[in-house]
């Protein structure tokens, strides 16, 4: 049976394991979304991992969902994730970037800027701001003419990271941001080409793909997506068959790999594993859940056909989780009260774990 140790060939990359971390905000961007010495250390020290793929870094400013999170759309940002990209690198590691535009999920004073979605639906719950929680505004819904131009926005900044030195990157099209909300059967209600029938209601998703692919290939281009989650109010009251048919566009674009959550009943991801023939990330337990996905579920996900297993909260307390998941070491738990609080503390303090004679 194939294993977590086993090696993989994503695309032109060789991973020497099946251990991917998946991408967590952290919020520890510096003023002007730019990345830091802090945030090269941190991913540096995770560099074991097969694939890294970083936190949500927004493709414009109109799609930063939260404040202190990093950009891909301005030059000092180029060259800000630069020395990230090259710390990871000289620990021999792989990083993509994850590009996340939030639409509805953000606020003016984030932004300075009204959200944008499908449709003008807030969002449910409250949303981050520079002077805390707020509840989420209503967002403008986007005129048919100038979806193109959002959908592009992951393709430009997808050059911008290869420019920075990123190995590929990974579309978010999960947990209720802007490719999700179009997804979905209750944030879209939009009665032109992008809403309605289920053809149209993932054209989006193939557009922003499309384009990314043109811009840095399809070998350099994943994409995640969590079915019938219930993110930030957004639900898919079709996941299978609409999931099935943005799987089938997508197999046509060839991209390296689709990202999928457990969002939804095994069943479904099995039927979702069988319509998908390319290279399949799994994340084994509920995102944001009281579970961490540990060896057991790696080997039981692995075991039914998934390529690469994604591993989140567990990466946070371990820099070195590849070796306690090597040698069946113990998993240190995570504060989860440092999520979210900046500084370096709970987030390069976690130590490599500390053999005793």
């Amino acid at each position: 049976m194939t294993g977590l140790f086993h090696s993989y060939q994503l695309g032109d990359l060789n991973l020497p394991n099946r251990v991917v971390m998946a991408p967590m905000t952290r919020v520890r961007a510096a003023a002007g979304g730019l990345a830091t010495p802090s945030m090269a250390t941190y991913y540096a020290q995770r560099a074991t991992a097969g694939l890294i793929v970083s936190e949500g870094v927004q493709p414009s400013l109109i799609g930063q969902s939260n404040p202190g999170t990093p950009g891909l759309h301005t030059d000092e940002q180029v060259a800000a994730w630069r020395q990230v990209t090259s710390a990871v690198h000289t620990n021999g590691g792989r990083i993509f970037a994850q590009i996340m535009h939030g639409g509805r999920v953000s606020h003016p004073d984030t932004t300075g800027m009204q959200p944008v979605g499908p449709s003008a639906v807030p969002a449910v719950g409250d949303v981050f701001t520079p002077t805390g929680p707020q509840p989420a505004p209503v967002p403008r819904a986007l005129e048919t003419a100038e979806v193109g131009e959002h959908a592009l926005a992951y393709a430009n900044a997808a050059r911008r990271a290869v420019d920075a030195g990123f190995d590929g990157v990974e579309l978010h099209g999960a947990n209720g941001y802007l490719i999700s909300q179009f997804l979905s059967s209750d944030a879209n209600l939009r009665t032109d080409v992008y809403g309605g029938s289920v053809a149209n209601r993932i054209r989006f998703a193939v557009e922003a793909v499309s384009a990314t692919v043109q811009a840095v290939g399809g070998a350099r281009t994943g994409i995640r997506l969590s079915p019938g989650g219930g993110f930030w109010g957004v639900t898919e009251t079709d996941a299978l068959e609409l999931n099935t048919a943005l799987l089938a566009e997508l197999a046509r674009l060839e991209v390296a790999y689709v990202h999928l959550e457990a969002t939804v009943d095994e069943e479904v991801l099995l039927g979702l594993r069988r319509a998908w023939p390319g290279t399949l990330i799994m994340n084994p337990v509920f995102p944001m859940g009281p579970k961490q996905t540990g060896p057991a579920e790696a080997d039981h996900w692995l075991a039914l056909g998934a390529d690469l297993i994604g591993f989140g909260r567990a990466f946070i307390a371990n820099p070195d989780l590849v070796e306690r998941l090597r040698s069946r070491l113990p998993i240190a738990p995570v504060d989860d009260a440092t999520y979210y609080q900046g500084g370096d503390a709970g987030y390069l303090t976690y130590p490599a774990y500390q053999y005793t004679a």
